[in-house]
């Protein structure tokens, strides 16, 4: 149709116009998913719904489908709509899209990364829970995708590895970090460790280590991702390495990237260290 055509079964009501180039049927099922797809058809090209928008459509609790609507488009797009929140990123990787239903969006780990840049620490912990319940995501695909996009201007990840950890310690068990470490080994070969044992003392604070090797002078640490060295931490870290070197153990750390990005070298340092005593 030409320009004027469209003007004119507007004008006559056999048209509705949805957005700059999009129309639809007078009588056409109407609600917030129809309204989605209309404005990422009026897009058009590569897009997709991301933020709370995505997390509505993953089903994340306390999120509903709803304008204004929130979606990503590749960085080379001049893309403007009144009343929603266009994005847009340099590139979105394959295992960061998703669809659900027939409407493109943001995978869930995505969406849970991107969630963290504005939301709290309540609601990351909430949807969290939810994503995980669901299965739109397991813990070690967040993990992996936090490590690839940490240098991406994630400025929200800390919040999300807080509300994590805020998880964990309601379950009460060993962190994510912690299980990895001992799932690595296990598939390794490598003997399953005593876990938070108590070995000594630095001044008048008790010295306890993630793991202790049965039979063997080896501990090792897991640092979590937030895991930084001010003054107060140096200290206190260089006070518990000490004592631990001078009651005889072999201290060894290994990062958060290590076990996330480099597990098979983690492994191989835990086996030659373990190997003198086996």
């Amino acid at each position: 149709m030409t320009n004027a055509q469209l003007r004119n079964r507007v004008s006559s009501g056999f048209l509705l116009q949805v957005g700059t180039d999009t129309f639809r049927l007078p009588g056409a099922p109407v609600g917030a998913l129809v309204d989605l797809r209309a404005l990422m058809l009026d897009i058009g090209g590569d897009v997709w719904a991301s933020g709370p928008t995505a997390a509505a459509l993953h089903g994340f609790d306390g999120y509903r489908l709803k304008p204004p609507f929130d979606v990503t488009v590749l960085r080379d797009r001049n893309i403007r709509r009144i009343g929603h929140r266009i994005h847009s990123t340099t590139s979105l990787d394959l295992i960061d899209r998703s669809v659900v239903g027939d409407t493109a969006c943001t995978s869930g780990a995505r969406t849970l990364i991107d969630l963290a840049r504005t939301e709290s620490i309540e609601r990351l912990t909430v949807a969290f829970d939810s994503g995980l319940r669901d299965g739109r995501f397991n813990e070690s695909l967040v993990h992996r995708r936090i490590v690839a996009l940490r240098s991406s201007g994630r400025f929200g990840v800390p919040r999300l590895l807080s509300a994590i950890e805020g998880v964990e310690a309601i379950r009460g068990g060993h962190s994510w970090l912690e299980r990895e470490y001992l799932r690595m080994l296990s598939a390794g070969g490598l003997p399953r460790p005593e876990t938070q044992a108590v070995l000594t003392r630095a001044g008048d604070k008790i010295v306890r280590v993630d793991f202790r090797f049965p039979g063997t002078p080896v501990v090792v640490e897991v640092l979590g991702y937030h895991s930084h060295r001010t003054k107060e931490h140096l200290q206190r870290d260089t006070q518990r390495l000490n004592a631990l070197i001078t009651d005889g153990f072999r201290p060894y750390q290994f990062t958060y990237i290590d076990v996330v990005e480099r597990p098979s070298d983690v492994l191989e340092q835990s086996r030659l260290a373990l190997d003198p005593f086996r």
